[in-house]
């Protein structure tokens, strides 16, 4: 072949330039189904990722929490034993053992004496009133309470101290005259006769 000679190649018509619109055409749209495919299985895998790793920390945490319960009791004991002075020796290393694994838990105790009174976070088991609280006080700390994290995993036994007011004011009418009302009467002291 010499330089002037050129290829032949396929004609191009028209009717094959329509029929590789109609080819291109469909092409591209089953790239965007395809596309859309994979996307979709892509979120749904993302999505099984996500809730097998909230369940998974679920467990974990539940599982934490009940081994941390059961370690309470002990716990107590370790506490009581500390008040009477007979936390020493081997036992002591032992306690402090014990409330390691507490803290690895990541459980802390709470409840102590002078807290402001919380029913979510106090179990109230003695009440007592008195003027030196301005409002109601765990006074005496009778068990701890633990919690994890926000989760509270045992209330605190508290006794409850409240502030001493004065008797429940009594109603209107008595203080304007002194004298009971019936309903109804409008007199006081009188009591409706019955038809």
């Amino acid at each position: 072949m010499s330089e002037n000679e050129t290829v032949a190649g396929p004609e191009v018509t028209p009717d094959a330039v329509a029929a590789g619109d109609d080819g291109a055409g469909d092409t591209a749209r089953q790239l965007a189904e395809r596309t859309e495919d994979l996307q979709r299985v892509t979120a749904e895998y993302a999505n099984y990722r996500r809730r097998v790793d909230r369940d998974r920390t679920l467990v974990v945490d539940q599982a934490a929490e009940r081994f941390a319960a059961q370690l309470f009791p002990v716990v107590d004991d370790i506490e009581r034993a500390r008040d009477h002075g007979d936390l020493t020796g081997a036992f002591k290393v032992v306690a402090d053992r014990v409330l390691g694994v507490l803290d690895g838990l990541g459980v802390e105790a709470f409840g102590v004496a002078g807290d402001p009174f919380d029913p979510a976070l106090h179990e109230a088991v003695l009440h007592d009133t008195s003027d030196t609280v301005e409002v109601p006080t765990a006074t005496t700390v009778l068990r701890q309470g633990f919690r994890r994290g926000e989760r509270v995993l045992r209330t605190a036994m508290v006794a409850v101290t409240e502030p001493a007011g004065g008797a429940a004011p009594e109603p209107a009418a008595q203080h304007a005259t002194g004298t009971e009302t019936t309903p109804g009467s409008g007199v006081p002291g009188e009591t409706p006769a019955a038809g």
